[in-house]
């Protein structure tokens, strides 16, 4: 019961979350040497959250992480959370990756969405160093409380978890309400637990003291074997990053589509292993789910959605907050790949519908690459549908294109996610749409073949056609350009589409945006136009660094 003394001493002289802060902060500052901030991500310590559905880890993983990614609402008659969500945990000076799980019901029935989403649980306790087993204050021990621990023993006896009550700030406005609370958890024989509350960030504090010397040892023990040398050489490489090209910088790619198309099933299959939940079920993905992993040296973060729907009034809840999430992963992304179905589209007899339309046109006008995927081309495989499965190879690209003509030469791969064909494929395209979408053309370059290029363009209806000065390349991601144009006549949408066009043939740039736009020079600014492009490119070149540095840090 010590714990929950300090922890009421703490609570009457430090109630307000400015003043949490600073004890902790001052805490930190007299703690033991080993900096968490210097360790490399995957080298940190592994912490999973568990215990039965609705007593808030999602919220307590969104308050470790210091952001709103995780879905949280409440619904006592269904589970928000289904697949299992990483992020790096800040609490003071502490740094460890931490896991969100979903609700366990060590009763569920075979092959229910329980019984898959505890068997994801248990693989990836099998893979973490310590736990947090997260339980309810308020409603005390429950029987499914019991269950979880029985279950805790039985698939991980190598782990002796922290027991932390949630939603304890109600308890300390009664007399031993929260001692009575603690003494019951104790039932659960795991020791004496914390009390905490994840929304208000009370008992982050007791929460930091009982995990450091934990991971601290851990990671003593990590360092130890660890070569010097090798360190060394590692912070040497990380130091460098800053100054590497672009597209050799970390990609983000976000996989997006109507609901059960086969998208969880795709970044299974990317990830080569069993990562989020998949089944026949329609809308299983819930949240957006981040992962990283390395492909040809490459570092690719990526994202599975939940399935694109039109929002609507009656559309409430996890659903509603599920689509939001979608969308916003569709604007952080580099790269979109928009997944079809090819039985739909057999069925349909067109390539995409509405809601598919939304998603390729929105990821142009955002200025993301695109890449379509066509998935279960497996289904139409066998004697009688040899044409079919032909036919949608051929009839498909032509139909994209006439439906999404701002971008020519959209790359489409054809693919069965289940049987795990068409992975390198995928990923090589991926890969070739992004160094296409951070492409830096020379200046020199441009201007050589925009003279050739326009020399046979046909300038229909005007008399004195616009002379163009100079033409240069002022950011990347996506490639944009600034045309320069002699005199007040400006190029019509028509010759900046013949531009586009040409660029793209000639340069090999399909399947990405190009941005052009125009500036008039007066003959007293022909001088300065060198000037102007370089300060316009240095303004861009300053916030393409400072995109670098973002992505680094995440």
């Amino acid at each position: 019961m010590t714990r929950i003394r300090r922890l009421l001493f703490f609570h009457k002289f430090a109630v307000a979350a400015p003043r949490l802060d600073v004890t902790l902060r001052g805490f930190c500052t007299r703690a033991a040497p080993l900096d968490f901030t210097q360790i490399q991500i995957s080298r940190l310590p592994t912490v999973v959250i568990l215990g039965r559905p609705n007593v808030g880890k999602s919220a307590l993983f969104n308050r470790l992480i210091r952001r709103r990614e995780a879905l949280v609402y409440n619904t006592p008659d269904d589970h928000v959370t289904r697949d299992i969500r990483e992020g790096v945990a800040k609490l003071g000076d502490l740094r460890f990756r931490v896991l969100d799980s979903a609700g366990l019901e060590a009763e569920a029935s075979s092959g229910s969405i329980l019984h898959r989403t505890a068997s994801m649980t248990a693989n990836v306790l099998a893979r973490s160093n310590f736990a947090l087993f997260l339980t309810d204050a308020r409603a005390g021990v429950h029987p499914l409380d019991l269950e979880v621990g029985k279950w805790l023993r039985k698939h991980a006896p190598q782990i002796k978890p922290i027991v932390a009550m949630n939603k304890s700030e109600s308890l300390f406005d009664a007399d031993d309400s929260l001692a009575t609370a603690a003494n019951e958890m104790c039932r659960l024989g795991f020791g004496d637990p914390i009390a905490i509350s994840a929304e208000t960030g009370l008992g982050m504090h007791e929460l930091y003291v009982s995990l450091r010397p934990l991971l601290e040892d851990y990671m003593l023990r990590v360092l130890e074997d660890k070569d010097e040398g090798d360190h060394e050489n590692n912070h040497d490489d990380n130091s460098s990053n800053l100054d590497v090209d672009e597209s050799k910088l970390p990609l983000q790619l976000a996989i997006v589509g109507r609901p059960n198309v086969g998208k969880s099933t795709l970044l299974n299959a990317l990830l080569q292993e069993d990562r989020v939940l998949v089944g026949p079920e329609a809308g299983l993905t819930r949240d957006a789910i981040r992962t990283q992993f390395e492909f040809q040296g490459r570092t690719i973060y990526l994202v599975d959605t939940a399935g694109w729907l039109q929002r609507t009034k009656q559309e409430k809840g996890a659903a509603s907050l599920s689509i939001m999430q979608s969308r916003k992963s569709l604007l952080r992304a580099h790269i979109i790949a928009l997944v079809l179905d090819a039985e739909e589209i057999l069925n349909a007899r067109r390539s995409m519908k509405h809601a598919e339309v939304v998603i390729a046109r929105r990821a142009v006008e955002e200025g993301r690459g695109l890449v379509v995927i066509v998935n279960k081309m497996d289904l139409l495989r066998g004697k009688h549908k040899s044409l079919s499965y032909e036919k949608i190879m051929e009839v498909v690209p032509q139909e994209i294109q006439t439906i999404i003509p701002q971008v020519t030469g959209i790359p489409v791969v054809f693919i069965s996610a289940l049987e795990g064909r068409g992975r390198s494929t995928v990923l090589n395209q991926v890969i070739d749409t992004y160094e296409k979408w951070c492409s830096r053309l020379p200046t020199a370059r441009l201007n050589r073949w925009l003279q050739k290029v326009m020399s046979r363009h046909s300038w229909k209806g005007q008399a004195a056609h616009p002379k163009v000065k100079y033409f240069t390349q002022v950011k990347a991601r996506p490639p944009t350009f600034v045309v320069f144009v002699r005199g007040k006549t400006q190029l019509s949408q028509t010759d900046i589409r013949f531009i586009t066009k040409s660029m793209k043939e000639d340069f090999d740039l399909g399947g990405i945006p190009i941005r052009i736009m125009q500036r008039s020079v007066t003959r007293n600014d022909t001088s300065g136009t060198s000037k102007n492009s370089h300060s316009v490119g240095r303004v861009v070149a300053e916030r393409v660094v400072s995109d670098k540095r973002n992505i680094l840090a995440e």
